[in-house]
């Protein structure tokens, strides 16, 4: 029995388009669980009196930290330069001294079909396997923590011309909590110069 080609490409259109929509569908709902699951997580660590950054009288009344709703609009497949040259720097830290750190490259994205770009950056001492990326945008101080938030990306292999940046994945440093924390400053090159509504809201 041979089967009409137009048929087969009928059914063939009908299952990419399937796919299609379940990844509008169920991916997203399975993204957003995901991070739900994650965000829950931190909860219970920060109840934790050996993983908190909360002292007691906060943990006695502490509920959840805030979100953003998840939005994969905030989920860059950014574009990779990797620094050929990868210079050590001082980052300074909110108690005044300063964390070495190496400026591994740079990523470009596009958000309202304006570019940004943010400098990755990774722990001089060799510790981390992911990159740093501290920034600051313009909902510091309203809907989130005055001093910036932070980013942490996949280190990508040598040869990746891409890294994700899943800003609802952004958090607060440990000085959004209580003070007695030294925390890195985001660096002037990375001061974006949009809101950012994704990720970790401001604590109180």
């Amino acid at each position: 029995m041979r089967l009409n080609p137009k048929l087969l490409i009928a059914l063939g259109l009908l299952l990419v388009f399937g796919y299609f929509v379940q990844d509008l569908v169920l991916g997203s709902d399975q993204y957003a669980a995901q991070l739900r699951k994650a965000r829950e997580a931190k909860d219970n660590g920060f109840r934790r009196a050996e993983d908190s950054p909360l002292s007691t009288e906060q943990r006695q009344t502490f509920d959840s930290l805030k979100y953003f709703v998840p939005d994969k609009a905030y989920r860059f497949d950014a574009q990779l330069e990797q620094f050929s040259q990868r210079d050590t720097v001082e980052m300074p830290l909110t108690d005044g001294k300063a964390d070495k750190y190496l400026r591994w490259g740079r990523a470009s994205f596009l958000f309202n079909k304006q570019e940004y770009k943010l400098t990755l950056f990774l722990k001089a001492d060799g510790q981390d396997t992911t990159l740093f990326v501290p920034f600051t945008d313009r909902t510091n101080g309203f809907a989130t923590y005055g001093g910036g938030r932070y980013l942490d990306a996949p280190l990508p292999a040598a040869g990746d011309t891409e890294v994700i940046l899943d800003f609802n994945e952004a958090y607060n440093p440990y000085c959004a909590y209580a003070d007695g924390f030294a925390c890195p400053v985001p660096p002037a090159d990375n001061r974006l110069t949009v809101e950012i509504k994704a990720g970790e809201k401001a604590f109180k």
